[in-house]
């Protein structure tokens, strides 16, 4: 950090530890002081949200808050916040902007990276059971990735694969080393045992994201027999010291009633949860299961019921997709965030399996500037209604014409997917989900214009 950046952390450290004191009185204060110093407003949004909690003191949100001072170990709580809101989002935040515009590309908040291809589940419809443990990222490699990011504003390390604990020696010693950035790591959990979990008491900078898909028979559908059971475990000694985590739920065609239902939610909640991550299925890979795409009543029936559970429960929800409207449609090709393989292939999207530019070939930097990336850059957003922001399950078309006009290859190096066939594949529930999604925004947008058709076939 440049001697600017270091005086602000350290006064802002001085201010986290002041909330420790008294949450409830010295929250309001906090917040008038940080919208003082953040001259730029990176983080004005953050902020009217927090105050909009903390003025209703019966609300599930202001449950939320007062929640992480006392289900969270203090230590975690301070650490984490001082990485996600301090080094991530505030002074991140503004050396991504500078970063931006000296270079004219996107620069993400967060980056998704899988250590390894090895998991040691094999579920239905995931394209990670392809590659078996044959690929790798080396400890120099994930290092490197985390060093350059930082310098360009990114604080924000996301874990996927594979399952990423399949590496967690290496994952623990890469939070010992950046110990100025939060780090999350989407797992099925089968590996979080007592050791684990007194390394993550340690180094105070890791959360897990449990992949659940509803209760016992739809995780073990998709997961394996057992797997649900080994979550249970894994969440329970997770709460049992203390530790925040979140759960990350594939919405599909055959458990959508489930993971949507109040009954699910509570009872995650009641389990320890403190965040859900939810995706749709995507149709991507040889071994991918087109019938598993959610409908799009189903869908309808997701956006509804989030946006009902955040105004009810004491969860911090995020929908993959049906957020868009939130943040002003796709937030991929560094926009706000890309995923780099097991490989080294730096790809817009953990869903969009091309790319331009390999990590071990290249800097993060030249990638964001090669023609994929400044592709997404140019063409985004791929629909006013940002209801409809994927440019392959939304918009198909806006895709092909990306990748093709970048020059930019299949990244399945089993089976290489043509991207055209790939778009084939979601024309008919981009299709069934465009006037359903036109419904919606006009709901919440009045007459604004909400949609723009793919101009790439």
């Amino acid at each position: 950090m440049s001697m600017a950046e270091s005086l602000k952390s350290y006064g802002l450290k001085k201010v986290l530890a002041y909330l420790d004191e008294d949450p409830d009185s010295n929250i309001p204060k906090v917040l008038d002081w940080v919208e003082k110093f953040d001259k730029n407003k990176v983080a004005k949004r953050q902020i009217d949200s927090v105050k909009n909690v903390i003025a209703d003191k019966d609300g599930n949100w202001y449950k939320l808050v007062k929640s992480l001072y006392t289900d969270i170990d203090a230590g975690v709580r301070r650490t984490m916040f001082e990485n996600f809101i301090i080094n991530a989002t505030i002074i991140g935040g503004h050396r991504q902007k500078k970063s931006r515009e000296e270079n004219n590309c996107n620069i993400p908040w967060a980056i998704l990276m899988d250590p390894t291809s090895a998991c040691n589940l094999h579920c239905t419809g995931c394209w990670a059971a392809e590659y078996g443990n044959r690929l790798n990222m080396d400890l120099e490699t994930l290092d490197s990735i985390i060093q350059q990011g930082k310098k360009l504003g990114t604080y924000m390390y996301i874990y996927s694969g594979g399952e990423p604990l399949v590496r967690k020696d290496d994952i623990i010693k890469l939070c010992e080393k950046h110990s100025d950035c939060a780090f999350l790591a989407f797992t099925n959990a089968t590996l979080i045992d007592e050791k684990f979990a007194n390394d993550m008491l340690r180094v105070k900078n890791f959360v897990p994201a449990i992949s659940v898909e509803g209760f016992e028979e739809e995780t073990d559908f998709r997961r394996g027999k057992g797997t649900y059971k080994s979550i249970v475990m894994a969440m329970d000694i997770l709460k049992e010291k203390n530790l925040p985590f979140g759960i990350s739920c594939c919405y599909t065609s055959k458990n959508t009633d489930v993971i949507g239902s109040e009954e699910y939610i509570d009872d995650m909640i009641e389990k320890g949860a403190k965040f859900a991550w939810f995706f749709t299925y995507m149709p991507v890979g040889k071994d991918a299961v087109p019938e598993l795409l959610a409908t799009a009543d189903q869908r309808k029936f997701m956006y509804r019921k989030i946006r009902e559970y955040r105004s009810m429960k004491p969860l911090f929800t995020l929908d993959f997709w049906n957020d868009g409207e939130y943040i002003s449609g796709c937030i991929a090709g560094g926009r706000c965030y890309l995923h780099i393989n097991a490989n080294g292939d730096i790809e817009p999207c953990a869903f969009i399996h091309y790319s331009d530019t390999n990590i071990h070939d290249s800097t993060l930097l030249q990638a964001y500037k090669n023609p994929l990336f400044m592709q997404y850059k140019k063409n985004q957003p791929f629909n006013q209604n940002h209801l409809r922001p994927c440019p392959l399950l939304d918009n198909p078309g806006r895709l092909t014409s990306m990748v093709e006009r970048s020059g930019a290859r299949s990244t399945d190096m089993q089976n290489p997917e043509d991207v055209r066939d790939l778009s084939d594949k979601c024309k008919s529930a981009a299709a069934k989900w465009a006037p359903i999604a036109d419904r919606l925004w006009e709901e919440s947008h009045g007459l604004e214009k909400c949609s723009v058709e793919s101009s790439a076939k």
